[in-house]
């Protein structure tokens, strides 16, 4: 009848109880001595297969028997009691009981009892630890545009996992640090990270990533790409002469370059404290001046502004006579950073790079045509080589004192050495034979004895 068929191989459930009691029977019968029942515990990600192994040693055909959390059995021997189609006999055997269970869920975690009916009964359980990876992993970002110099906010959020996960930050190849928060809901976990990082220009365009660390996941990562808004970064550069000097009488092409986010708008030419002479030719980025003169000579400024602020870039213009020769010994800008704001932006190791009004550079374009050598100082050359001549008339004159002095100090020498010997005073003489002092001084021309030939006489 519909209902009562029982399963192909073995007996039906009205005789389980029965059977149990007669194998209850026969295993105070039997003996166990030096068997051991064998098991290691199982960890899974929720949803794969999960397989428990009952194992024996030294078996002696005793019956193995395998039990849920509940007590439930799941395998007697080969024979499945419990009603649930996702444990599936893997192998059987004397020594082994092998049982697999399909989409595993977090219900399923808990301890399982591997039984071995021998006198006395052997039991060993196993545990089965359920993983769950996060659900979803999402970064919130505070600006979908950003201005250099600002602090963003930036959360990544990891939803429903099992244990906890942990996250990582990285802007580029860069790790950062985040604060993170982890609530519990059951047995579940959420964890959200949170990272402020300030913004410049060098950052536009960077991924943002957000990495987890789960056991129960590898490579689990999102990014956002980063967009910042900043300021015109300008460059002047020299289109003729190519090289050399700037000669009266010759043309002079400057050009302007910037670069910003948002590309700038508005670009223009001036002179430094001075009006722009009248023969100068301005069209767009460029500035021509077709025949130099000595009036020319001051700063040349190009202004380029967008919506974030302006900047700019200066060329130092001298006009030579038409005789000079002296070729520039620096070809180059040779403005130098008034800030640390300037270094981090500025390379000064190598292409020589015009810092803008902001002390900013432009480190993203590299303008190496020949045609746009920078020179913002024609007098480089001349104050070079005055420099080098200076610097040798004083180690010539410096060199001829200190030979003067040492002929000086020679002659001295030489002179004093001549000169040296013993003198003798005026009344000193005829002291000379004298047995001794008292008699030196008798003796001695001009002494006592002389005396009276000094005397005079008043009438």
């Amino acid at each position: 009848m519909a209902g009562r068929a029982q399963p192909s191989g073995g007996p039906g459930p009205g005789l389980l109880p029965l059977l149990l009691l007669l194998l209850s029977a026969a295993a105070v019968i039997r003996t166990g001595d030096g068997q051991n029942l064998v098991t290691e515990d199982v960890t899974v990600v929720e949803g794969d297969v999960a397989t428990i192994s009952c194992r024996v040693k030294n078996s002696d055909d005793s019956v193995i028997q395998l039990l849920n959390p509940n007590r439930q059995t799941i395998y007697f021997r080969d024979f499945r009691p419990l009603k649930d189609s996702r444990f599936q006999l893997v192998n059987f055997s004397n020594s082994e009981l092998r049982v697999s269970l399909t989409n595993v869920s977090v219900s399923d975690e808990g301890r399982y009892f591997c039984q071995l009916y021998t006198d006395p009964p052997q039991e060993i359980y196993t545990t089965i630890t359920v993983l769950v990876p996060p659900r979803n992993l999402v970064i919130d970002i505070q600006k979908e545009v950003a201005v250099e110099g600002e602090e963003i906010e930036l959360n990544c959020t990891a939803m429903a996992s099992r244990p906890a996960t942990t996250i990582r930050w990285f802007k580029g190849n860069k790790e950062l640090t985040g604060k993170s928060e982890v609530e519990q809901w059951l047995d579940m976990y959420t964890v959200t990270s949170q990272l402020v990082l300030k913004v410049g220009r060098e950052d536009d365009g960077v991924p943002v990533i957000c990495l987890v660390d789960h056991p129960a996941v590898k490579d689990l990562q999102t990014q956002r790409y980063l967009e910042v808004m900043y300021k015109p970064q300008v460059r002047v550069s020299q289109n003729y002469p190519v090289q050399g000097l700037t000669r009266e009488g010759e043309p002079l092409e400057l050009t302007c370059a910037a670069f910003g986010k948002p590309q700038p708008t508005d670009m223009r030419w001036l002179r430094v404290d001075d009006e722009m002479p009248q023969h100068v030719v301005v069209s767009g980025s460029n500035l021509l001046i077709s025949n130099l003169n000595k009036t020319d000579n001051g700063t040349y400024r190009c202004e380029a502004s967008n919506a974030v602020g302006k900047s700019h870039a200066d060329y130092m213009l001298f006009v030579y006579d038409t005789t000079a020769t002296t070729e520039p010994a620096v070809h180059g800008f040779t403005h130098l950073p008034n800030s640390a704001e300037e270094l981090d932006y500025g390379d000064l190791s190598g292409t020589p790079v015009l810092l803008n009004a902001s002390t900013e550079a432009l480190p993203t374009m590299h303008l190496s045509n020949a045609s746009l050598a920078f020179r913002p100082d024609s007098r480089a050359g001349e104050e070079g080589v005055i420099r080098s001549v200076d610097h040798a008339v004083v180690g010539g004159v410096v060199a001829v004192v200190v030979f003067a002095m040492l002929c000086l100090l020679i002659i001295l020498g030489r002179y004093f050495a001549r000169h040296k010997g013993t003198y003798f005073t005026h009344e000193a003489k005829g002291a000379d034979d004298a047995a001794d002092a008292d008699t030196a001084i008798i003796n001695a021309e001009g002494g006592q004895n002389n005396s009276e030939e000094k005397k005079e006489y008043f009438i």
